[in-house]
């Protein structure tokens, strides 16, 4: 077991995790931000995924902080027979493969769970048992499977979200199994098998569209073409084509916002009154509001709409966030060392635990760094 004192929650549960990409990583490191050890076995060449180029670059560093490393050969005899030696002393196991490759190699739940009745095993798919669990999957694949590019892009224009929102999502719904699966195991002795999967993460976030379907019986139009709840709720161009969102979501904001931009006018005309009507003509008043505000100073307009108490935000870019002060003060952007000795910058999972971030404990593993601690020597290396 993990003998190193974390004063984490999991602190003595020990992980072992068969992963790669953005999904699987996901889980093992929420597990391990939250004290549990996570000892990554990874192929004699390392990890794919360090090596990723374009928008798989950060993948690596962003999904594996306070883990170890171990360099295992899980396709020979000795690789496996020692593979199996380290699942004996581990209360979780993580993989994310492909379907039926881990059976294949002997290291399935099934046969895993006749030797180690008390392993929590997690899956991480593209799709639960049904027609599709046998398709392969990728983010992207899923978000056009389940709604999600379609109600993102404009009308006829799908559009990937920026971000593998599913993926990210999969590991955290894997950590949620595991944290129910200890508590159970406390009470019948057993652990179980669980199962998380990308195309059931992303129906769930389509989730509030289905039953928006359901009710109305009129198929909701994506996000660009949606009829709003709120006359004011959009992005504007400021001056310096600077751009900038503002929501005012009730009458009293919208009076506000019209003192804050100076247009007693719009603030005074009986048609513009409710909500209601100012959603009726919503274009309109979206034009009048633009023209007023593409001469407008983007920082000082900010502090105006600070200093009144109104919904807003520049649109920013991730590059952007580096620097963000409050994520910085707030403790949710900390200094990791990397296997090659530089520091980077890592976002921190967004909760406070007794009004502490779990933290960054280690440095980012190197390949196999820790294979002859865990393993007592370097197997198969």
């Amino acid at each position: 077991m993990n003998h190193s004192p974390t004063g984490l929650p999991l602190e003595g549960v020990r992980v072992v995790e068969f992963t790669h990409m953005v999904m699987g990583p996901t889980c093992g490191m929420i597990l391990a931000d939250l004290g549990a050890e996570v000892i990554k076995v990874e192929p004699p060449c390392g990890d794919k995924t360090r090596s990723l180029p374009g928008l798989g670059i950060g993948f690596f560093r962003s999904f594996n902080r306070n883990k170890k490393s171990v360099v295992l050969d899980i396709q020979t005899e000795e690789g496996l027979a020692t593979a199996k030696e380290l699942i004996a002393d581990c209360d979780v196991l993580l993989e994310n493969f492909r379907p039926g490759l881990m059976d294949k190699l002997g290291l399935g739940c099934d046969a895993l769970r006749r030797m180690f009745p008390r392993l929590i095993y997690v899956s991480h798919k593209g799709f639960l048992p049904g027609p599709y669990e046998d398709r392969l999957a990728l983010d992207e694949v899923v978000q056009n499977m389940a709604g999600l590019t379609y109600m993102t892009g404009p009308e006829g224009r799908p559009l990937r979200a920026g971000s593998s929102v599913n993926d990210i999502m999969g590991g955290m719904f894997g950590a949620i199994g595991v944290l129910a699966a200890l508590r159970e195991r406390e009470r019948t002795g057993q652990g179980q098998e669980i199962q998380s999967a990308l195309f059931e993460n992303c129906c769930l976030l389509a989730s509030q569209h289905m039953q928006q379907f359901q009710m109305t019986g009129e198929v909701p139009p994506p996000f660009p073409s949606r009829i709003s709840a709120w006359s004011v709720y959009d992005t504007f161009t400021v001056a310096g084509g600077e751009q900038l969102f503002i929501g005012a979501v009730s009458d009293k904001q919208f009076a506000t916002l019209c003192q804050v931009i100076d247009r007693p006018d719009l603030a005074s005309d009986p048609g513009l009154a409710t909500n209601a009507q100012r959603v009726a003509v919503r274009p309109a008043l979206l034009r009048r509001l633009a023209d007023t505000l593409q001469h407008q100073d983007l920082e000082s307009m900010c502090a105006r709409l600070q200093a009144a108490g109104l919904p807003y935000a520049k649109v920013v870019r991730p590059d952007e966030l580096v620097n963000d002060e409050h994520l910085i003060a707030s403790g949710g952007l900390v200094p990791m060392q990397t296997g090659d000795g530089d520091t980077t910058q890592v976002v921190l999972l967004p909760l406070l635990m007794g009004g502490r971030r779990p933290g960054v404990r280690s440095p980012l593993p190197r390949v196999g760094e820790h294979t002859e601690e865990i393993l007592g020597a370097p197997h198969a290396a």
